[in-house]
């Protein structure tokens, strides 16, 4: 099969959410390896991923050197961990493939997603990233266009657009390398967020774009059978905190809608997780898996996760 899997920030950073070297290096050679599993079986995959923490550092560091040097745009940002987090992958499959005595090798394309000029969310940035700062903190950041809200009895976060994925612009060069036998990292962090200019170039902007969502885009363009989007837990469950959970096996994309509408998923977290595997159900045609890491051959089987299938 042709396999889109989107790794979660948990895949990328230790359990407690440090974003350390050695930290993510180890918890990317964890990931690697049920992935290699999967390469090894034969399947073609192609491999999308978080960036939160990484980008996290970026604004640090941007904001920390402030006085001194202008702060980084936040498309340039997106292009850096894609660049950083993509090398770090190919390492660790290439040593996961190699023990398992295969040729297949990797490839990564700092990728850029397409999104509407005149989306609504350029409109009212709400999409909280970096840390939380003192509002003598900000001014500097301000002074350069930067957007930040107080959250009481916390600080003053920095808030960007998050507009939605239209198109992956780099999708083409990922199904040649496909075609080619390499293993494919892409649209890392949501894609490079980019608008197209009058003379069919294309300008990068400042925002945050879904990372589970580009995957779904991603996965449509590439006619993936088969998108994972692979968390921390290994199903999506109705009645969270309620103490009467009960998890969600197979089902179609409309029943999964409902569900998520009655039980008011996160934005945050598993919200788009569900929108991004019904939009791929109902516009790819493929089946839509939310599954922990550790359970991929499971899903790709058929016998593990929460299965969103056309209907």
């Amino acid at each position: 099969m042709r396999i889109v899997i989107a790794l979660g920030g948990n895949a990328l950073s230790s359990p407690d959410g440090r974003a350390r070297v050695e930290d993510q290096q180890a918890a990317v050679a964890e990931a690697a390896e049920p992935i290699a599993d999967l390469v090894v079986a034969g399947h073609e995959v192609v491999l999308t991923h978080g960036n939160g923490p990484q980008v996290g550092n970026l604004l640090v560091k941007n904001e920390l050197a402030a006085h001194a040097v202008a702060p980084i745009p936040l498309d340039w940002c997106v292009a850096q961990t894609q660049a950083t987090i993509g090398f770090t992958l190919m390492n660790a499959l290439d040593g996961a493939l190699a023990r398992r005595g295969s040729s297949r090798r990797t490839a990564t394309l700092v990728s850029r997603t397409l999104v509407s000029a005149d989306d609504p969310g350029f409109l009212a940035p709400s999409k909280p990233i970096g840390r939380y700062l003192d509002i003598d903190e900000t001014e500097v950041l301000k002074s350069h266009g930067q957007q930040f809200v107080d959250t009481p009895g916390r600080g003053w976060r920095r808030v960007v657009p998050s507009p939605a994925p239209r198109d992956c612009v780099d999708a083409p060069a990922a199904d040649a390398l496909l075609a080619a036998g390499f293993v494919v990292v892409c649209s890392g962090g949501g894609g490079v967020p980019v608008v197209g200019e009058p003379d069919r170039s294309w300008r990068g902007v400042e925002a945050v774009v879904d990372k589970d969502l580009t995957a779904a885009v991603v996965a449509v363009h590439l006619a993936a059978d088969l998108l994972v989007v692979a968390t921390d837990v290994p199903h999506v469950v109705t009645g969270w905190g309620t103490g009467a959970e009960e998890p969600v096996g197979e089902v179609t994309a409309s029943r999964m809608r409902e569900i998520a509408s009655r039980e008011r998923l996160p934005a945050g977290s598993m919200g788009p997780k569900v929108a991004a595997v019904c939009d791929f159900v109902e516009r790819g045609g493929g089946t839509g898996v939310i599954t922990s890491l550790h359970a991929l051959g499971d899903a790709v089987a058929g016998s593990s996760g929460t299965r969103v299938v056309p209907g």
